[in-house]
């Protein structure tokens, strides 16, 4: 009102932060009931078979954290292969365990697919190249390991690099995270300061 008698406005970033305020005060049951219906549904649709191979898929490929999970997911698959067909396992079954061990329903998927090639006697590596979630590295270290019957030696070494590249990650996205938050949060905090003394300063330019 005191703006509205000097003729002036206040300023848009502190419209926008009343605004933002008037919603959460307002509306503030609209907001709990869709975060925690948008988390309700989520879940379900993450029950069906085609909600959980999207959510995985998407985790391959979100930005920063799809390169950790990939990684992740492939040591996984290399280690528990590995450690299987050295037990001695049949290879058909030692398939099977890992695709329901794998925690990512894409990989899980070309797993199955390789098992059926394998099952009409196949090789693992070449349906296993028809799968872009496996790179040409874990494709031909399987193929050499094929050849010379040494498939849980490749499988291993595989497992480690991907465990080595797993850690390094960790620790980068570590040393990253403490100083992004603190921009975040700083940024949040100056905003909010700025909306709120922006008016003060304003209004003695519209009293002058």
């Amino acid at each position: 009102s005191i703006y509205t008698q000097l003729g002036g406005s206040l300023p848009l970033p502190t419209r926008v932060l009343l605004m933002v305020s008037d919603v959460f005060k307002k509306y503030w049951y609209i907001v709990i009931i869709g975060v925690f219906g948008g988390r309700f549904f989520l879940r379900r649709w993450k029950a069906t078979p085609k909600g959980r191979e999207s959510i995985d898929a998407f985790k391959l490929r979100v930005p920063v954290f799809g390169s950790l999970f990939h990684k992740t997911a492939l040591a996984r698959f290399a280690g528990t292969l590995s450690m299987l067909l050295r037990s001695g396992v049949p290879i058909l079954q030692a398939l099977d365990i890992v695709s329901d061990t794998v925690n990512n329903k894409v990989i899980s998927k070309a797993v199955n697919d390789v098992q059926s090639s394998v099952r009409e006697g196949e090789s693992m590596a070449k349906p296993l190249a028809k799968h872009k979630v496996f790179p040409p590295m874990v494709v031909q270290m399987l193929a050499v390991g094929e050849e010379t019957g040494q498939v849980d030696v490749m499988l291993e070494k595989v497992s480690l690099f991907y465990n080595q590249e797993v850690e390094a990650s960790v620790d980068a996205l570590t040393s990253l995270i403490e100083p992004l938050l603190i921009a975040v949060i700083g940024g949040a905090v100056g905003a909010a300061v700025i909306a709120l003394y922006m008016p003060m300063f304003n209004i003695i330019k519209l009293i002058k």
